[in-house]
């Protein structure tokens, strides 16, 4: 059975997989046993793409905890998208989102 920390996981990652839809990028979850990668996305004619890794509070706050792994040494196909969790008054569910590439998170952990 999952606990909290992985459904907060993985809301963050369904929430930005649909941002991601929504502005017409075609964008797949990846099984958890895809390391550094947890949504791949393209393009419609499949022309760019990029791995999403996605790290995520269930509340706002200003860190995040990237785990045991290193960062990658960073490439511009590799974005973190940092996303605080938020509930409004009818208990629905959005995010604050904060895109990163890959070599600045590198940088700076």
């Amino acid at each position: 059975m999952a606990n909290k920390g992985q459904f907060t996981g993985m809301t963050g990652a369904f929430l930005v997989a649909a941002q991601l839809s929504s502005r017409s990028l075609v964008s797949s979850l990846t099984s958890r046993s895809a390391a550094g990668a947890d949504i791949l996305v393209t393009d419609e004619e499949c022309k760019t793409t990029y791995l999403i890794q996605v790290k995520t509070n269930s509340k706002n706050a200003s860190f995040w905890i990237l785990g045991s792994r290193k960062p990658s040494e960073g490439s511009l196909s590799h974005i973190y998208v940092f996303v605080n969790l938020k509930k409004d008054s009818n208990g629905d569910i959005s995010g604050d989102y904060y895109i990163v590439p890959s070599k600045v998170v590198k940088k700076i952990s």
